[in-house]
């Protein structure tokens, strides 16, 4: 039986998780997963073995929530920027690839690039004041920005 494809699926190629669309990105993850069924895999916790004498249904819904988290993962990793793909595709579940992701694009981080741009594009040299400590201070802003995946194109 032929699998069928997401007709989607389409939405997260369009928007691929680049860091500052995280929300956007995770909304139309979401969309996309629910469709097939799948978006579950996310929410739930992470199954532990099972005890000994368990059931077939429970095996049966074990090997199941593996597969649907193996689909959900290739959901997740085909829709991200290479750098992205090679940070996360050694993480063994999707939930653990989320919860990595929340932390490095969160809205706190979200607000801490708005907080040191404001800051930047705001600095001025004022009479009297030191060149170099003014260039140290923009320099260790701009650092920052980068530690927090921020981009600025010049032309």
């Amino acid at each position: 039986m032929a699998q069928r494809s997401n007709p989607l699926s389409c939405i997260i190629d369009e928007n691929r998780l680049t860091g500052p669309n995280f929300s956007d990105w995770l909304r139309n993850l979401r969309i996309v997963l629910n469709i097939d069924r799948i978006g579950y895999v996310l929410d739930s916790k992470i199954p532990g073995p099972l005890p000994t004498g368990a059931t077939e249904e429970e095996h049966d819904i074990l090997r199941k929530w593996h597969e649907d988290d193996m689909q959900v993962k290739c959901y997740m990793l085909a829709s991200m920027t290479n750098q992205l793909q090679k940070q996360h595709e050694k993480m063994q579940t999707s939930p653990k690839i989320l919860n990595h992701l929340q932390e490095l694009f969160s809205e706190n981080n979200r607000m801490a690039r708005y907080q040191i741009s404001k800051q930047l594009f705001k600095m001025k040299m004022h009479e009297g004041q030191d060149v170099r400590e003014h260039v140290h201070t923009m320099i260790r802003l701009i650092k920052q920005l980068e530690a927090l995946d921020f981009s600025m194109d010049f032309l």
